[in-house]
């Protein structure tokens, strides 16, 4: 049976059953939190559980490594909406010792890409149109760059209103302690 199967078998129970009534919240973090925070396997349930996070209390954007690329990227975007849209006042980069993401190679990448088949002459195109392939795929030298850059990127944002309280923290994958690197409330206004 296919994972795509197996879930869609278990999602006909699950609503046969009315198991989402525990899940029943709207769109407005009650805690008015967004978190961004990576996608790696491990913090799926343990970051909500060691931060007291349940349904419904933040926007929560996974992403690798847990930063904000780019300025304009769909990070940012998310966090734009939250913020105007849903009452989001406050804002928590969360990453964690062990990241994937830390010396992530770029061209090692690509090579694993060309491997499955994207044509050298793909990569080329997209070089010479002004990507840098290479750049956009490499990780960060450390768990605390990732998180402390992408801190300071979401507080200067020129979008973003003055006093939006920005937090960095790290987590450990195994025990759910949490490490503050940048306290917002600490932290200088633009």
């Amino acid at each position: 049976m296919s994972t795509l199967s197996d879930i869609l078998e278990h999602n006909t129970r699950f609503v046969q059953q009315r198991e989402y009534q525990e899940f029943l919240t709207d769109q407005f973090p009650n805690k008015r939190l967004v978190v961004i925070t990576c996608m790696d396997t491990r913090l799926v349930e343990l970051l909500p559980r060691a931060m007291n996070l349940r349904n419904g209390d933040v926007k929560m954007i996974k992403v690798a490594g847990g930063v904000v690329a780019h300025p304009f990227g769909s990070v940012m975007r998310s966090i734009m909406v939250a913020v105007y849209k849903l009452d989001a006042n406050e804002i928590a980069v969360v990453g964690h010792h062990g990241c994937g993401m830390v010396d992530l190679n770029g061209q090692e990448i690509l090579e694993l890409a060309q491997k499955a088949g994207v044509s050298k002459q793909v990569l080329n195109t997209l070089n010479h149109s002004g990507i840098d392939l290479r750049q956009w795929l490499t990780g960060f030298p450390s768990v605390q760059d990732g998180v402390l850059n992408s801190v300071r990127m979401i507080r200067n944002h020129p979008l973003l209103p003055a006093g939006i309280p920005v937090h960095g923290l790290v987590m450990d994958p195994e025990t759910g302690k949490l490490d503050v690197l940048a306290d917002g409330y600490l932290a200088e206004s633009k």
